[in-house]
């Protein structure tokens, strides 16, 4: 079989490819330029291409740079803007997934005839279903939700069956280069430095905001950008984070950018038993409304159990405000059923 290796630099996409021909498979590797501006997070930057091509030098494949900026820019990081202003917690990350990664780097893949791609993702494949990958504390199943079964039936996770350990033991018993580097944690085209907030100003109006007592409808404080306020909130809110005379914590439980308010209440008025949700992806039949599911909101969360109806998931037991944006994965023991996106209650 011809594989595209999606090289990133790291250890995990570099095992994948020495996997792959270890395993009799003709293979080519492909690193993606995605972000041209300043990058501190440890992936798309000019040393990861290099990094990728030296283990591929190392491997004795090809390698390729595939020019995506342009995709990247209209796809993830510009819906990424656009959340933020509608008081949205955007998931960059889940996006370039499911636009890059598995949409383009697919498709120019298969145009050059190659029959499946690869990635370093701790995830398995069998018999066509996502599933958990093995190492539960690296487990990435929940950003490769949104991926659907014609998707899926072109992938290839060689370092799925495999702990973290085993991925770096493997990488230092052949040699590359990647075998100590450090895990890439944060958004790409977000720097330490200068943070989300300088970002997105440089590309967009931000406005200050007041914050509203639940209980009272008093203002107790502002905010200088409501359009970064997520929805869970308690840092950053400054003296409206405090109840008047008690040292009881508010949190953000409501963002509404186009009056500048942000509702804050105490910490039991975050939960909630029900997440409403925009139209789901399947990752192979559809699961039709009242299956019982596991519900995951967030990358590395507990599961929760509950009911996926049309529109809108039932948990079984309440669990804190799911920020609107985010992704709702749901699940059936280890395997992916697929992933929808958390809204407000009037689906805004």
């Amino acid at each position: 079989m011809r594989v595209l290796v999606a090289m990133s630099g790291g250890v995990d996409s570099s095992v994948a490819a020495a996997l792959l021909l270890d395993r009799g498979h003709r293979v080519v590797g492909a690193t993606m330029k995605l972000w041209g501006g300043p990058s501190d997070s440890g992936c798309c930057s000019v040393a990861d291409v290099e990094d990728a091509r030296r283990v591929c030098r190392q491997l004795g494949i090809d390698h390729h740079v595939f020019n995506f900026s342009a995709d990247f820019e209209r796809d993830v990081v510009g819906p990424y803007v656009s959340e933020h202003l509608r008081g949205r917690t955007p998931n960059p990350c889940i996006e370039c997934n499911r636009h890059l990664k598995f949409d383009r780097f697919l498709e120019r893949a298969l145009r050059l005839g190659f029959d499946a791609v690869a990635t370093g993702h701790h995830a398995r494949i069998t018999e066509g279903r996502l599933r958990r990958g093995r190492d539960e504390a690296k487990d990435q199943s929940y950003v490769l939700a949104v991926l659907g079964p014609a998707q899926l039936a072109r992938v290839v996770l060689p370092i799925g069956d495999m702990d973290k350990s085993e991925v770096r033991d493997r990488a230092r018993a052949l040699g590359l280069g990647t075998a100590d580097k450090p895990d890439s944690l944060d958004v790409c085209f977000i720097t330490a430095s200068a943070g989300r907030r300088a970002f997105i100003d440089g590309r967009a109006d931000l406005h200050p905001g007041v914050l509203v007592d639940s209980g009272t409808g008093e203002e107790v404080g502002t905010v200088p950008a409501v359009e970064l306020v997520t929805v869970g909130q308690r840092r950053g809110l400054g003296a409206g984070g405090r109840s008047v005379g008690s040292p009881a914590r508010r949190f953000a439980l409501e963002v509404d950018v186009a009056r500048r308010r942000v509702l804050v209440g105490a910490e039991e008025e975050l939960l909630i038993d029900r997440v409403p949700i925009g139209p789901p992806t399947w990752t192979g039949r559809p699961v039709p409304p009242g299956t019982r599911v596991e519900v995951q909101v967030s990358a590395h969360g507990a599961a929760h159990p509950g009911v996926v109806h049309e529109g809108v998931v039932v948990l079984d037991a309440p669990v804190r405000r799911v920020a609107p944006g985010q992704t709702v994965a749901f699940y059936a023991g280890d395997a992916v059923l697929g992933a929808a996106t958390a809204e407000t209650a009037g689906g805004a």
